[in-house]
């Protein structure tokens, strides 16, 4: 649908939980989109590849977490062939030019996104919005990205009552998020990749099945 308001939430999801839906749909309501994109990562450049569960079982992980909710998994990444965020989120502009598109990322991200390959231009790109995350919102505010980023803050109703987004923008939404993590979770269950095994899923974007590489990368 044309002119539809969309966040994109990136991320490995390894494994998507409660925390990753909280943040959502609390975001969902603060800056009035429409929907949300879950964007499972194929690989991401700053995080090891041990201990990554194949990309099948986190995005089935990330579907059975989103249900009900005006959530849509995709692997974007894999189709495009992009692998860091400046460069996805071009071609994503690119290819849904009639939405208008927000990047949401937790205050753990922000304390380290001037390490980012062309940090200011995914600034540049479209607005984000930081969601605060425990233990890691003074790291944020001290980070070299937050020194540049926090002369175009921006409050949540003022993203809403744009009649054109622009961007750079930075939107700083606080709540109280849901404290459990993916790597909690991983150490009390090492092998939660097991209960998410089935089919091939359906990205939720583009409709295409989603195939997981990860043996012929490994190889």
């Amino acid at each position: 649908m044309p002119g539809r308001f969309t966040g994109l939430l990136g991320g490995s999801f390894n494994p998507a939980h409660r925390g990753h839906r909280r943040i959502t749909l609390f975001a969902l309501e603060a800056l009035g989109l429409d929907e949300v994109w879950w964007m499972v990562s194929p690989g991401n450049p700053l995080k090891p590849r041990r201990g990554m569960a194949p990309l099948r079982a986190r995005v089935r992980s990330a579907r059975a977490m989103s249900k009900a909710a005006p959530i849509k998994v995709t692997a974007i990444e894999r189709e495009l062939g992009t692998r860091y965020t400046g460069d996805t989120l071009r071609a994503i502009k690119r290819r849904y030019p009639r939405r208008r598109f927000v990047w949401m990322m937790g205050a753990d991200n922000l304390a380290q996104f001037h390490k980012w390959r062309n940090w200011r231009q995914i600034a540049r790109e479209m607005p984000i919005a930081v969601i605060a995350r425990p233990g890691y919102d003074d790291d944020a505010v001290a980070s070299p990205a937050m020194a540049w980023l926090r002369r175009y803050r921006l409050s949540a109703a003022g993203l809403r009552n744009r009649g054109v987004w622009s961007a750079p923008a930075l939107i700083e939404l606080r709540f109280d998020p849901d404290p459990r993590s993916a790597t909690q979770i991983r150490q009390a269950d090492p092998h939660w990749a097991d209960g998410h095994a089935g089919p091939l899923p359906r990205d939720e974007v583009t409709h295409s099945l989603i195939h997981d590489r990860r043996k012929e990368a490994d190889a």
